[in-house]
């Protein structure tokens, strides 16, 4: 059946649901992968050091391939920057350090690296030198800077010349990251 325009109605409204169902295909690839436990055994991804004998809060990026374990969140960071890496269908993690003690962070405070927020230099250490202090809720990282140094960032200010330790200036709060 033609419309006014001269446009048959029932294949335009072929098309058009064919379209939508494709933008709600492109929307669902991406698959959310449960965080996965760390174990006295695990090794970092990208320097394969013992995760288990640092501090810090730590990351993974979880996949249909399996969990990719990081010493701290700066390795996670450094792993997930490059250009290889960004596309890939997975799932960043870190621990909620307001949950979690530094000395051994808990697994149950796995939270969406995405969403979080972090405080970088800091006065404490954890692999690799400085960490990025890893917290669910903004107040928790703010509280956390007063405390112990650094400034607040979110996932997407972080880049790899933040991840440099001569990027760390001194903080309003006295805090400075140790080099």
């Amino acid at each position: 059946m033609l419309n006014s325009n001269g446009f048959y109605l029932k294949g335009g409204l072929m098309a058009l649901l064919l379209a939508l169902a494709g933008c709600n295909d492109a929307g669902s690839d991406r698959q959310v992968y449960e965080p996965v436990a760390f174990h006295s055994g695990d090794e970092c991804h990208v320097c394969g050091m013992a995760i288990g004998d640092f501090p810090g809060p730590k990351g993974e990026a979880v996949g249909k391939q399996g969990a990719m374990k990081f010493c701290s969140t700066a390795e996670l960071f450094g792993w997930w920057l490059q250009p290889e890496n960004r596309g890939q269908d997975i799932t960043l993690y870190v621990h909620d350090m307001a949950r979690s003690t530094w000395e051994k962070p808990n697994d149950d405070a796995l939270i969406d690296a995405r969403q979080a927020f972090y405080v970088v230099g800091a006065n404490l250490k954890g692999a690799m030198g400085a960490a990025l202090a890893s917290f669910a809720r903004e107040e928790d990282a703010k509280a956390f800077a007063v405390k112990q140094g650094g400034r607040l960032v979110r996932f997407g200010q972080i880049d790899l010349a933040l991840l440099q330790p001569d990027s760390h200036q001194a903080e309003p709060h006295g805090g400075t990251a140790a080099h």
